[in-house]
């Protein structure tokens, strides 16, 4: 124990207790102050900070003060090199009074920085009795010698150390769970609602029932807005990863050197804005799946870059040269022609090859009209609660133009409409004017004829569903407001696949 308390110590100590209590986010500058009380109270020349991996077993000079601190910092030691190195493998605090006849001081660094070292103290920055770094201070001013007071009081200060790292530690921990759910809310809300009733998207379902089991990479085709993210969550919700995270990277929202940095971190100093280590989207995805959205726009170095990650589950971060090892499915999408790409040397080859091990071509809204019924009852539920208005449906006029339409922007456009709708009409019920189609209509009609018998067929089935709830699904009372026998509403109702729910 101390054997006396000195004043100017302790109030330093109380004012340092303070700050790690208030500020977790710049953990460099704390400890900077923390090692330059210290150094300043036991009368150091010069002070280092040195933090433990324990992966590599190594310590790194973290912060350096004293006229060659910018040198010391080059070097790194090995678990048990030096007297800081012992100090680490011993857990253990230490006084060295004579330092250049201790057999384990590594005159090496001394003589290469030229600073010699005649007195040295060192003592563990422990984590639950766990050493995670070594404060060490170099020569006592006026030729004297460190005490065990000066020991005790530089323990307290490791301590402190210690705790400031735990905490910023924790509070790295916590932000990148918030960003990562900021993520997910801000640009996503969750995992979507995957509405379908065409058999061509629930054959699509049933072939991702089967992809998703498999570790192999996907590569989602389709024009954008047909939903090719809720078929990537799908694979990963009905994977055996479904308990990891799901990250999801728009390749085209970013320049080349963020996106570098955004898919694989960077270590601090990297770029001039890079002030403090920062982990990527594959690191973040480690035991997950990765959704890498318009792949086609990713920039030819990264292609290469993301093909070694495929291949061999590992790359390093953007100024690093330490290889990061990480388990992590890959889906990718995008709405360009890859092949075209890849024939006019825009995308590599052998990365197209690897993410299309397992294709999944999405087709457009126009093409499956069956849907679209489904997916306008779903959004006008979806925006009457955003505008606390009440909706009883849409006229029949409004479904008939939604069929016909073309829907250029696919599930995106239609979701965008139903909005509109909501916002501006004035009625219990979605009229054609509220669509604001109608001058867009005659021409989308014309240019999908092909499609028009499908249409009719899919509004005669959402006609006649109505009319049945209407009735309480008693064929009798609607069939006479459909104005037909009862015998042809039984046949429409196997022609178009219509069942009662209820039964």
């Amino acid at each position: 124990m101390l054997a006396s308390i000195d004043v100017q110590k302790f109030n330093t100590l109380i004012e340092i207790n303070t700050l790690i209590n208030s500020n977790y986010s710049d953990v460099r500058s704390l400890l900077t102050q923390i090692l330059e009380s210290a150094t300043r109270l036991c009368e150091g020349e010069a002070s280092s900070l040195l933090l433990v991996n324990k992966q590599e077993q190594k310590l790194y000079f973290e912060i350096a003060l004293g006229s060659k601190g910018a040198a010391v910092k080059k070097y790194s030691l090995n678990m048990g090199e030096g007297i800081a190195g012992w100090v680490a493998q011993h857990n253990t605090s230490i006084i060295v009074n004579d330092v250049e006849n201790d057999s384990r001081h590594l005159a090496e660094i001394s003589k290469n920085i030229g600073y010699p070292s005649r007195t040295m103290l060192a003592v563990p920055m422990r984590m639950k009795d766990e050493c995670v770094g070594v404060i060490e201070l170099i020569n006592k001013k006026n030729g004297k010698y460190f005490t065990q007071d000066d020991l005790e009081w530089l323990e307290i200060f490791a301590n402190q150390a210690a705790l400031a790292i735990q905490n910023a530690r924790s509070f790295e921990k916590a932000q990148e769970e918030i960003h990562f759910l900021q993520d997910q809310i801000q640009t996503d809300k969750g995992y979507h609602t995957l509405i379908a009733s065409s058999p061509v998207i629930l054959e699509k379902l049933e072939i991702i029932d089967r992809v998703a089991k498999t570790d192999s990479s996907v590569l989602i085709l389709g024009e954008s807005g047909v939903g090719k993210e809720l078929f990537a969550e799908q694979i990963h919700l009905k994977s055996t990863r479904n308990q990891g995270p799901f990250v999801r990277v728009n390749c085209a929202a970013l320049p080349e050197g963020l996106l570098e940095s955004e898919l694989f971190g960077h270590v601090k100093g990297a770029f001039t804005d890079a002030v403090q280590n920062r982990r990527g989207r594959f690191e973040m995805a480690d035991g997950g799946t990765i959704f890498l959205d318009e792949i086609g726009d990713l920039p030819l170095k990264l292609q290469a870059k993301l093909l070694r990650v495929i291949q061999q589950k590992s790359f390093e971060k953007v100024g690093s040269d330490t290889t990061i090892k990480v388990d992590v499915r890959i889906l990718a999408a995008t709405n360009r022609d890859i092949e075209a790409l890849v024939e006019k040397g825009e995308f590599r080859s052998d990365l197209y090859y690897r993410l299309n091990v397992l294709p999944i071509y999405i087709p457009p809204l126009r093409q499956r009209p069956e849907d679209i019924p489904e997916l306008a009852n779903f959004f006008l539920k979806k925006f009457s609660r955003e505008t606390k208005k009440q909706f009883d449906g849409f006229s029949d006029e409004a479904m008939e133009i939604m069929l016909s339409y073309s829907w250029p922007g696919n599930v995106r456009e239609l979701e965008n409409c139903i909005e509109r709708a909501c916002v501006i009409s004035k009625d219990r019920w979605i009229k054609a004017e509220d669509l604001l189609l109608r001058n867009m209509q005659h021409n989308s009609a014309m240019s999908e004829q092909r499609n028009l018998k499908n249409a009719l067929t899919v509004f005669k089935k959402h006609y006649i569903k109505k009319v049945l709830e209407e009735n309480n699904w008693n064929q009798t009372e609607a069939a006479k407001a459909l104005d037909i026998q009862r015998t042809y509403l039984s046949r429409l109702l196997k022609e178009l696949d219509i069942v009662n729910p209820k039964e």
